[in-house]
């Protein structure tokens, strides 16, 4: 369910610009930037301050850096997208998931407790995953997401906390005031732990210089907030392909901000604690 506060997009379907197919700038892929008719051979792409880049090379050697906006090139005639290639992960600190734990080589995932963490979403649950996984399985914590926290008091008493069946629970944009706060105020049961970061939404968890942008953009109230983040950015309005993009540029913890990173740590020394 949407929430009221964000209504659907009013704009008649007829009027509403068709997003071009998405290519990765591949190196030697051939492109024609639209604006100045600059045709050329893909030789890099970087991630700036300003957003990213791709520096495309013509027949005689000259070199041009153009922006990866929307609907920006020409391939083979049709207009595209250009994205930055999806670039193996770099190799991790030898001895080290992608949290940042020690590494145990060889170590078999561990039968699932009864104790779980909850988290509202399946981009928050993709995002622990990447982040924490290893270290999940190693200590069988399972992750579950629940499509919002309005119901969780009653969420909370079918789960049936007890001794030996820890629940933690990662809540999106838990500030004094907001709604999610007065919702997790009614979880009192000690075998469960209410933690939240700041943010409106998941995706602010991840640095904005990981994703290649300078900032995350203000959505004005109103707005579905992730259709406006995309038209900010100058993505197309497809929300699944952004978070595609979002949660590639996560290697490790390195990526991820410290207010979400002490929370999830905090969740699962909770739900793993023998006491």
């Amino acid at each position: 369910m949407r929430s009221r506060q964000y209504g659907p997009d009013l704009t008649p379907p007829w009027k509403r610009q068709q997003p071009a197919p998405e290519v990765a700038a591949e190196r030697d892929l051939v492109v024609e930037e639209v604006g100045t008719g600059f045709c050329g051979a893909v030789v890099r792409c970087e991630k700036t301050a300003e957003g990213p880049t791709v520096t495309l090379e013509d027949r005689f050697g000259k070199h041009r850096v153009f922006p990866l906006t929307p609907r920006g090139f020409l391939l083979e005639g049709k207009v595209v997208t250009l994205v930055r290639p999806s670039a193996p992960a770099p190799a991790r600190t030898p001895g080290r998931t992608a949290s940042g734990s020690v590494a145990v080589p060889g170590a078999r995932a561990r039968v699932a407790r009864e104790s779980r963490i909850y988290v509202e979403g399946r981009h928050d649950a993709e995002l622990v995953e990447r982040a924490w996984g290893d270290d999940l399985r190693i200590e069988g914590v399972v992750v579950e997401y629940l499509e919002g926290i309005d119901d969780l008091p009653a969420i909370v008493a079918d789960f049936a906390p007890g001794s030996g069946r820890r629940l933690g629970v990662l809540v999106d944009h838990l500030l004094p005031g907001t709604k999610e706060h007065r919702i997790a105020a009614q979880v009192t049961d000690e075998s469960v732990l209410v933690v939240g970061h700041p943010y409106i939404d998941i995706w602010q968890a991840v640095k904005p210089g990981s994703v290649g942008i300078p900032a995350w953009p203000a959505v004005p109230r109103g707005e579905v907030w992730k259709e406006g983040i995309c038209r900010r950015l100058g993505w197309p309005v497809d929300t699944p392909a952004a978070w595609k993009r979002i949660l590639a540029s996560v290697d490790s913890y390195k990526d991820l901000e410290p207010q979400l990173l002490g929370k999830v740590e905090e969740l699962i020394d909770f739900v793993t604690a023998t006491s």
